[in-house]
């Protein structure tokens, strides 16, 4: 990928861990130099090893940097480079509320990849890590729009589904999906291990489904103190749910509740069976245009609604007008979910209008 004068442009990762190493394989897939950070120095040299960046360096003359430090290291990371450059500045943290509070510039846009692996560390890095994944991007009010519309289209490259949460919704969210079932797993883990020390064929019992359960739980354990620190109270509400929902179940089982029993199992089953798996590739597309007043916040608003009603946006632009203050969001939905997006929009004062695109096919 080359700017203007024919050079490759330039993108910057702080912190070559494994997410971080793979948005910088994922970068460079996509044509990019990448400059990379990392207060170890021998992780610098793995990276530079296994091709997660081209140098190390200061990142401060960026197009986009990329801040994939722990969660608590994140907000000093993204200052000090916002302060020494020009450039957008995301992150990956999978907390967000804290983050999006503590940095007030409009060249942030605060995001977080639901993506990773057992493995931990740069060599784990892989450049489809982020293929089909959601990448949750929180703009904030007076996040500045064409700084939003560049920093998704760049995620959108590397195979991300990206969508738009306000940064507290998120945080309530990931405890839910990501948080708590880490913590459960890695306590379903420490239960077997302590059950092992007596029996030593246990763990050679362990089979597809506990193996599956428990997969995360071999993940890197640093990052998780700064994890739940950071989201504490969310995390806290959840376990407090999980808890009472195992009490009920242990009732059931105790008290040979058959029926009880079973409904919760097929109610599980059901919910897991209808599990998003990604959208077709032959899907019908329609246009939506929307004008928007030149204010910061609009676009953030815009693709917020359109996961509020889950719909995929598969593509985003912003036109300015010559003519007028303000100029038009186009966006790119399935043409089956277009007409709920539009009746949405329209009721929150918006005045959209959709057209079905033609297949190239």
């Amino acid at each position: 990928m080359t700017n203007p004068t024919g050079r490759s442009r330039r993108a910057g990762v702080v912190g070559l861990g494994l997410i971080g190493g793979s948005v910088g394989l994922a970068l460079r897939e996509n044509g990019w130099h990448v400059v990379g950070a990392d207060a170890s120095e021998a992780v610098c040299a793995a990276a530079l090893e296994v091709g997660a960046v081209d140098e190390i360096g200061d990142p401060a003359d960026a197009e986009i940097t990329f801040i994939a430090t722990p969660v608590g290291n994140v907000v000093a990371a993204a200052e000090a480079v916002l302060q020494r450059g020009t450039g957008l500045v995301t992150d990956v943290g999978s907390v967000k509320g804290p983050i999006a509070g503590a940095i007030d510039n409009p060249r942030f846009i605060p995001g977080h990849p639901m993506a990773g692996s057992e493995h931990s560390g740069v060599r784990g890095a892989t450049a489809d890590l982020f293929h089909g994944a959601v990448w949750v991007l929180s703009p904030g009010a007076d996040s500045d729009d064409s700084s939003y519309a560049a920093v998704r289209s760049i995620v959108a490259s590397f195979g991300a589904d990206v969508v738009a949460l306000d940064a507290t919704q998120h945080d309530q969210l990931v405890a839910v999906v990501s948080h708590v079932p880490h913590l459960a797993a890695v306590t379903l883990m420490a239960l077997a291990d302590e059950h092992a020390n007596e029996h030593r064929a246990l763990l050679r019992l362990a089979a597809g489904g506990f193996r599956d359960m428990t997969r995360i739980a071999a993940g890197d354990p640093g990052i998780w103190p700064d994890i739940c620190h950071q989201n504490s109270h969310a995390i806290v509400g959840v376990l407090d749910e999980l808890i009472t929902n195992l009490s009920n179940v242990r009732t059931m089982v105790s008290a040979d509740s058959r029926a009880d029993l079973l409904a919760t199992l097929e109610r599980a089953r059901s919910a897991r069976i209808n599990l998003p798996t990604g959208v077709p590739s032959d899907i019908g597309l329609a246009e939506i245009r929307v004008p928007v007043t030149d204010q910061p916040g609009e676009l953030a608003s815009i693709t917020r609604l359109a996961t509020d009603i889950d719909i995929n946006i598969f593509d985003i632009e912003i036109a300015h007008s010559a003519e007028r203050a303000g100029g038009v969001v186009i966006l790119i939905v399935g043409e089956a979910t277009g007409e709920r997006l539009v009746g949405a929009l329209m009721a929150h004062q918006y005045r959209p209008s959709i057209r079905p695109l033609e297949s190239s096919s």
